[in-house]
């Protein structure tokens, strides 16, 4: 049979682990709860005057059990409370005026049964304070651990962000805070419970020692019930866990890939491999049900035993007792009863402790550091443009493990310049935007900024001077006004109309039932190819960029479109510095200088006439894309 100190020992550690785990999750958790230590304060005291309350409740029932019981002519000077009342003789001669009839005796007694009723009244409404500390208390740490966990995300790095599945980041920040409440809930409840189950075991030990071992016996079985279930709880928590992440996930990409699944013919296997999904998440729930629910009908039968062995043994332990046997039975046999409700519960909270140990655990992974890159802060603000950008030596690796995307990048983009980079898929021309934008440090060599390494300047006002029009153009479920004026928040009306005219998008804008006001969807769904495109392109016209960064951007447009926004970014090259990725060559034979790119590095330049001279790999390309005129994809009649 385990000990008194084991079996306290098991129910403590889940309470003192937050307090002495040095992993990222509870150091967070301390941190937070050190703002609202008068919350804390007054959930401890509430939790002690609950106890208190109850255990002061078994007390008027053991004396209104011996009223009722005892002769009416019976000794009351020995009863330890009321022998007490010798040091206030006026109270004590009340009493014992009052006992020696029976209607004083009754008088006592609905005494007593309303100071019991005000007792637990008094428990009701400390519990009630206390539960709604705790619940302030939760609900203002879950929303600060979730700031914090979004906080967190967005400041990875764009690299480490990107190792991440889209379902994995937003489980981390939507379950965060949810984690952290059920953490203090559970918390609070075992205080609660564990000073009410003090209280009891005080009442068990000074009516009875000997048969205070049955209800050692008892937390032994709860004990031996716990150490079998809790492995197995974890165990299928974190299982369970993984599956829902797993079903967040391919729920989150099955909307997002909706046009994949449609025009690959792939529902039909999509459907399957969630309903897959769903159907494990299901098994494991209804064993995390068998296991945590088993308690419950063990803690049920225990109180029916212990009570049969308690009755058989009172007539041997209290057949001395000056109060007789009843008051000393009956309030053990409520004592019992209640610390048993309180080892189960205590029981049942550790099986929770262990079923929320799997989303503290993926707490843990995400607030670690030592596997994770952040975004760079700090550095020398960013204004204006001078003289030119210049690539010095660059390598790029994706991964160490991976081979060089770019390799020896020799290029200066001088202010007011326009350079374009050309070359087959795969050549590196986005490895070059995608440092020039900062999402990428160069593995070796730097970037300067009039002579300034580019690491050194603070990189949120970098990337806020930079304009960007990308193939894969992102917009907000939002109106169209809203999507122009991104990241310029004091934009005008007439600002982002004339964005919007110089990308030629006012025509197809002004022809929508609400014009600018138009919302446009998830990702701009409502929206074709050529009108998202052109979109993005007022955007960036907007922000009046130092550098603006062309990938693709006219590759979903129809020729005419096409001309039109060229004619667009002509008359915007004039006046600013542009580095345009291109594919089609007609689009770029007017820069001022043309960068072939194959396999991660440059390996001609010059302008238009003169690479067709040289009669290389640009010459080759301009050759064949005059003989096979390539027609720009339309997603929409409208694009």
């Amino acid at each position: 049979m385990p000990s008194l100190h084991r079996i306290s020992r098991r129910f403590s550690l889940p309470l003192l682990a937050p307090l002495t785990d040095q992993k990222p999750a509870a150091r967070l958790i301390r941190h937070s709860v050190k703002k609202y230590w008068k919350l804390l304060s007054l959930n401890f005291g509430t939790s002690l005057v609950a106890s208190l309350s109850e255990g002061a409740t078994l007390g008027v029932i053991f004396l209104a059990v011996s009223l009722m019981s005892a002769p009416e002519n019976g000794d009351w000077s020995n009863l330890a409370i009321l022998g007490s009342l010798r040091h206030f003789p006026s109270l004590q001669s009340w009493f014992d005026t009052a006992l020696s009839t029976q209607a004083g005796r009754n008088g006592i007694f609905i005494l007593l049964l309303a100071s019991a009723v005000g007792l637990q009244a008094l428990m009701a409404a400390t519990g009630y304070v206390n539960s709604i500390s705790t619940a302030t208390m939760g609900a203002r740490l879950g929303s600060e651990i979730t700031a914090k966990l979004n906080d967190r995300v967005l400041s990875l790095s764009f690299p480490c962000a990107s190792r991440y599945r889209i379902g994995d980041l937003l489980n981390y920040v939507g379950s965060g805070g949810s984690t952290v409440g059920q953490e203090i809930a559970l918390a609070n409840a075992m205080v609660m419970n564990g000073l009410q189950l003090l209280i009891y075991l005080v009442i068990l030990v000074a009516i009875s020692p000997w048969l205070l071992l049955v209800a050692f016996g008892m937390a032994a079985v709860m004990q031996t019930v716990q150490k079998v279930l809790l492995p197995r709880i974890r165990t299928n928590a974190q299982h369970q866990q993984r599956i829902n992440v797993e079903l967040s996930s391919q729920q989150t990409e099955q909307i997002q890939g909706l046009r994949l699944l449609h025009s690959t013919g792939q529902l039909q296997r999509s459907k399957q491999r969630l309903l897959g999904l769903l159907t494990e998440n299901q098994y494991l729930s209804i064993r995390q049900s068998k296991l945590t629910n088993i308690v419950q009908p063990i803690s049920n039968m225990l109180p029916i035993i212990s009570i049969a062995l308690i009755a058989a043994l009172s007539l041997v332990v209290f057949k001395d007792r000056s109060s007789g046997i009843l008051p000393s039975l009956v309030t053990f046999i409520i004592a019992l009863q209640r610390l048993n409700q309180r080892v189960g519960t205590l029981t049942s909270l550790a099986a929770g402790y262990a079923s929320n140990a799997a989303q503290v655990d993926r707490l843990n992974e995400i607030l670690r550091n030592d596997d994770k890159q952040f975004v760079r802060t700090g550095g020398t603000p960013f204004t204006s443009l001078r003289d030119a950008i210049q690539l010095e030596d660059v390598t790029l690796r994706y991964a160490p493990d991976l081979p060089a995307a770019l390799s020896g990048i020799h290029l200066r983009i001088a202010r007011g310049q326009t350079v374009a980079l050309v070359g087959s898929s795969g050549a590196g021309k986005s490895s070059i935007a995608d440092l020039l934008v900062g999402l990428y440090d160069p593995s070796e060599g730097c970037i300067l900024v009039d002579d300034l390494d580019l690491r050194c300047i603070d990189l949120a006002s970098w990337q806020q001077r930079l304009g960007v029009v990308s193939q894969d153009t992102f917009l907000f479920n939002a109106s169209i006004a809203s999507n122009i004026a991104f990241g310029v928040q004091d934009a005008t009306k007439d600002q982002i109309m004339a964005a919007a005219t110089k990308a030629q998008a006012a025509g197809f804008i002004s022809d929508l039932p609400e014009g600018f006001d138009t919302m446009i969807g998830e990702r701009g769904y409502r929206l074709s190819g050529g009108q998202r495109q052109r979109i993005s392109l007022a955007r960036a016209i907007l922000r009046n960029p130092e550098l603006l960064i062309l990938d693709e951007a006219t590759s979903a447009l129809d020729s005419q479109s096409e001309r039109l926004v060229q004619q667009a970014i002509e008359q915007f090259e004039r006046q600013h510095t542009v580095l345009v990725i291109a594919h089609r060559l007609s689009t770029i034979v007017n820069a001022d200088l043309i960068c072939v790119m194959s396999e991660g590095r440059i390996v001609e330049r010059g302008r238009h006439h003169e690479l067709l001279a040289h009669d290389g790999l640009y010459a080759r390309l301009w050759n064949d894309q005059s003989k096979h005129p390539q027609q720009p994809t339309v997603a929409m009649s409208q694009g």
